[in-house]
């Protein structure tokens, strides 16, 4: 588990704060195997999943060409997960007709104990900023569980509109759109209120 109690009390995240390194399968795996099956991470659908099934599906992620995953690091502690995939080839192939600068992406904050404000969207925030650093970004695409309102709700603060809902495999999805204007002209480009609690 995260040392998110390590950050009771800390205000003023900044850009400088969140940091994301290349996710490496073999040494990081146990740690993302704890966050990915605690039982406050249903929605990412690996509950049930193995040590061996983590570093395996990260690693196959690795290979892929097509989607990288990311560690995300506040102040230097890993806090978070991060996944970016071109969508006409990962995740959502047939589901939507992809743009030209579109870009998918999913995250999964670490489960703690401990209730720090705001922290879930500086995270949201930071993971849009660092896609949108990317001048190819016009369009960012995301595929939450339409069960969890709670990240609908999240989404929309920093920018997000729910277009439709579609049918995967394992869920069915609000598929979700955040252009660059919108990220940049909105709340979510600058320090705004606590996200939504549940």
């Amino acid at each position: 588990m995260t040392a998110l109690a390590d950050l009771r009390g800390i205000t003023g995240r900044g850009r400088a704060d969140f940091t994301l390194r290349r996710l490496d399968p073999l040494t990081d795996s146990e740690l993302v195997h704890t966050w990915v099956t605690h039982p406050a991470s249903e929605h990412w659908m690996m509950r049930g999943a193995t040590l061996t099934d983590v570093e395996r599906t990260y690693m196959a992620i690795a290979a892929s060409g097509h989607h990288e995953a990311f560690l995300g690091l506040y102040k230097g502690v890993p806090s978070f997960l991060v996944e970016r995939y071109d969508p006409a080839y990962a995740e959502l192939v047939g589901l939507y007709e992809p743009r030209p600068g579109d870009i998918g992406t999913r995250h999964l904050t670490a489960p703690s104990a401990v209730h720090v404000p705001g922290f879930a969207r500086g995270v949201l925030t930071a993971v849009l900023r660092e896609l949108f650093d990317d001048p190819a970004a016009e369009r960012v695409v995301i595929d939450p569980d339409v069960r969890d309102t709670r990240a609908h709700a999240l989404n929309e603060s920093v920018g997000f509109r729910a277009e439709t809902v579609v049918q995967k495999p394992e869920k069915e999805a609000l598929l979700s759109f955040c252009t660059r204007e919108r990220f940049q002209a909105g709340r979510g480009f600058r320090d705004g209120p606590r996200e939504p609690r549940s």
